[in-house]
Order: C-alpha cells, then sequence, then structure tokens
C-alpha cells in the first residue's frame, strides 16, 4: 500500500502480553520499505512484567524461555496488518499501523497475542462458527496536577501522576454530572470517530470522574483491535490535554469505584446468530457455550483480570460478580443472558472483565472455553436469580489463585499450548513476587502502633 501525502512519521506498534503498545516509529521513507520487510525490535520486550523488568534470563541458553530463536535479546519483527492502518487525528502527520510479530524466517512468533487470538478463532471457524464481540468499557478521567516528572519519580515502575477529580460521582447517569466531563468526551469522540471506531454511547459511570464507552458489535480479531486501539487512543489524546485516563481497574484515591469491562458475545453460522432460538431464551448451541465458560471460568479469570488490583473488584451486591454462575438479565450475575426467542440480537454478557486485560488473550480464553462446552455438549445448570447468595463456585480472590486453575485447565492448555500458558503464569507470578515483597498501607496501619 501507498502511505497517504502528507504523513510523515509512521508508527509500528504490537500489543505485548499485557496489551500494552509497544513499537517503533519511523520516517515516511524508512516506513515504505518496511511494510514488505518489517521492522525489528528486540523480543525481550516479550519477556518483561508490569513494571518492564526482564523475567527470563534473556542471555542464557534458550533465552530463558527455551527458544534459541531469542537469546541474547535477539530480533523479532514487527509485521504490519495493512487493514489497521490509521492516521492517528491527534498526530495528524503520523500514520499508525498494528503489527503481528514474526520471526527473521517468516515464522510466527508463539508468545505473540494477536497470534493466540487468531489461533482460537482459526479453530472456531473450522467448526462452521465466528466469534462476535460487542464492548462495555468503565474507566476514570482525572485532571493532572502534577505530572511528577522529577528525576527522583523515575523509577520500576515510576510514580503516577497526582491528581484531581473532574465530578464528585454517585449519580449514575445524571445528565448535569455527564455535562461537568462533555468538554473530554467532545476531545476524545472527535478524535476516536475518526479512527473508525465503531463507537455506540458516551455514559457518565456511577463513580467520581467515571465514564463508560461502548462499542457496537464487532467479528473477533476487529473487536480486540478496536480494544487495543480505544485503550492506547484514550491515553494519549487526554494527556494532550492535561489529563490523566486510566483503566486500572480501582485506583487507591479516596471514594474512586471500581472500572469494569462486560464483553458481550455470540457465535454466528452463515452470517445467523448462532444463540438465537426460535422459542426459548438461548439456542442449544448458546446453552452449551454459556456452560463452557462457566466450567472454564475460574481459569479464565487469570486473562479476564489479569492484574492483583483487578480481584478487588469482586465483591457482593456491587453490580460485580462473586460467583460462578449465570442470570436471565441479572446483572449481579457473571454471566448475563441479554435477548429472549426470536431475537437476533442475543448474547451472553460477561461481567468478569476488568478494563485492563488484554482483549487477544480474554477473547481467546473466552472461545476456547465456550468451544469445550459445545464440543462435549456441556449440560445447563440453573440460573441463579438471587446471585449473591446463590450455591456456586466463588471466582479467585487473587490472581495467584486464578494462575492456579489455569495450570491445571486442560482446555485453556490444549488451545493456547502449554508453551504459553507456562510462560504467562511465570510472568504474572513475578508480578506478585514484587507484590509480596512490599509494605502495604493496611500493614502499616494494621501493626506499626498495635505491636
Amino acid at each position: 500500500m501507498n502511505l497517504p501525502k502528507g504523513i510523515k512519521a509512521v508508527r509500528f506498534s504490537f500489543a505485548d502480553q499485557h496489551g500494552v503498545l509497544r513499537g517503533k516509529t519511523l520516517s515516511a521513507t524508512a516506513a515504505e520499505a518496511a511494510m514488505e520487510r518489517g521492522v525489528t525490535v528486540t523480543s525481550t520486550l516479550l519477556l518483561k512484567d508490569t513494571s518492564h523488568r526482564t523475567v527470563f534470563p534473556a542471555f542464557t541458553p534458550g533465552g530463558g524461555i527455551g527458544m534459541p530463536e531469542m537469546q541474547g535479546a535477539a530480533d523479532i519483527l514487527m509485521v504490519p496488518d495493512p487493514s489497521t492502518f490509521r492516521v492517528l487525528p491527534w498526530s495528524p502527520e503520523t500514520g499508525w499501523f498494528l503489527c503481528d510479530l514474526k520471526f527473521p524466517d517468516g515464522r510466527e512468533v508463539p508468545f505473540s497475542t494477536r497470534r493466540q487470538l487468531r489461533k482460537a478463532l482459526e479453530r472456531l471457524e473450522s467448526v462452521g462458527y465466528e466469534f462476535v464481540a460487542g464492548l462495555e468499557v468503565e474507566f476514570h478521567v482525572f485532571k493532572i496536577k502534577d505530572p511528577r516528572l522529577q528525576p527522583e519519580d523515575a523509577g520500576q515502575p515510576g510514580n503516577p501522576p497526582d491528581v484531581e477529580l473532574l465530578t464528585t460521582g454517585y449519580q449514575l447517569l445524571t445528565e448535569h454530572k455527564y455535562d461537568q466531563l462533555d468538554h473530554v468526551v467532545q476531545i476524545l469522540r472527535k478524535d476516536l470517530d475518526e479512527l473508525q471506531l465503531p463507537l455506540r454511547s458516551f455514559e457518565i459511570e456511577f463513580g467520581p470522574s467515571q465514564l463508560e464507552f461502548t462499542l457496537g458489535p464487532r467479528a473477533g480479531m476487529a473487536a480486540a483491535d478496536a480494544m487495543i486501539l480505544l485503550r492506547s487512543a484514550i491515553k494519549q489524546i487526554t494527556r494532550r490535554h492535561g489529563y490523566h485516563a486510566t483503566f486500572m481497574c480501582r485506583p487507591k484515591l479516596p471514594n474512586v469505584m471500581s472500572s469494569g469491562w462486560h464483553l458481550h458475545q455470540s457465535l454466528t453460522r452463515n452470517g445467523l446468530n448462532a444463540f438465537t432460538s426460535d422459542k426459548e431464551d438461548l439456542s442449544e448451541t448458546g446453552k452449551y457455550y454459556l456452560s463452557g465458560l462457566l466450567a472454564h471460568a475460574r481459569a479464565a479469570t487469570a486473562f479476564a483480570t489479569p492484574t492483583i488490583n483487578g480481584y478487588k473488584r469482586y465483591r457482593p451486591y456491587s453490580l460485580a460478580p462473586d460467583r460462578v454462575i449465570w442470570g436471565k438479565e441479572n446483572r449481579g450475575a457473571m454471566l448475563r443472558v441479554v435477548g429472549g426467542p426470536r431475537d437476533p440480537d442475543t448474547r451472553i454478557e460477561n461481567r468478569i472483565g476488568e478494563p485492563a486485560a488484554n482483549p487477544y488473550l480474554y477473547f481467546a480464553s473466552q472461545v476456547y472455553s465456550g468451544l469445550d462446552g459445545i464440543e462435549r455438549r456441556m449440560p445447563m445448570t440453573r440460573s441463579a436469580d438471587t446471585p449473591y447468595e446463590a450455591k456456586a463456585d466463588f471466582l479467585p480472590r487473587t490472581l495467584e489463585e486464578a494462575l492456579q486453575h489455569l495450570k491445571v485447565n486442560k482446555a485453556l492448555r490444549d488451545g493456547f499450548g502449554n508453551g504459553f500458558i507456562d510462560y504467562y503464569c511465570r510472568i504474572k507470578e513475578a508480578e506478585i513476587a514484587r507484590f509480596n515483597l512490599e509494605v502495604s498501607d493496611w500493614e502499616h496501619r494494621e501493626y506499626f502502633d498495635l505491636f
């Protein structure tokens, strides 16, 4: 493809294991050649935890990960997907590509999260289905008081900015509170529209300075790409205007609420919704798929809620799930069945996710779980009308517990591959180990005066 006139620089980006975009920016002249042969980046970018520390010993045989191709911080290639090209509205002379990762000999890098979703979608397609996803994403936007850019603020990680609220919150969907954030929403809406994202609604959420944006349904890879671009764009756009947007689940700020990511999903066959039934709320396919999501929910939580912080959200009577159940139009249940007989928009809403989740891994975990339910024709359990009193397995209380479920889950191991599951768990366990070495505010308050 030829770059549009006026483009002076092109960003080549890929979503890393955490769903964070990394990459390089090339001049327009250099970018034309790179679109053919790819852009080199160090393979250690795939070996880092959320503090950007390299978890694996990259300079040992096999790069600490059993792959000679990645030993010694060897290069891998970012290969751009032409269908993802955008001109960035907030940087109008800059083009942008989302890339897949390959080794120099053309083989795909097995730790590429976009590849993992593609593999799951191909398996689903092999039995005649296509995954469709619609997104409800909650996040916070704050005014930056102090960007904390002194040398002593640097580190792994560095100090986050000091912020103040734009609204005091606790007034869900009230128009005057929305209007207090409308100036920010207008800035975002203009640029997000130009990125051709399937924007559907802009809502004031329950908590202070909290918003929810919803995106209309798209096929699996397109929906995941949209989520990656949405998050990165919102953070960049707001920062340029003096605001800080965060998709962290529960910021440690007084009175601030948790943010969730509700994933609406369905399958299509021959262009028709495979979850729609003539007489029931879900077709047989939909019932089997839902049963698979329930059967593997505790293991899949490691992908839906991949941060230590995200588990602070699972609280009873909080519009967030705390156990493995489903309900018809019930927002307290983990899975909410939306629609009914002959409704072409029938779908299953999974309310388990946090907005920081990597969409490629989250989607893939749903595909493998649901497909296992279809292939094994899992019987559907009864719905839970009182979700916070239901007799059912509790969701993992911590990331560590979720990883333990993931490690022994056959369906997800078969889907992602043993190598990827072990790799992912090791990175997350490194984050947990660092967390366990830190003295928290809770510990200091609990014990410092008492003992």
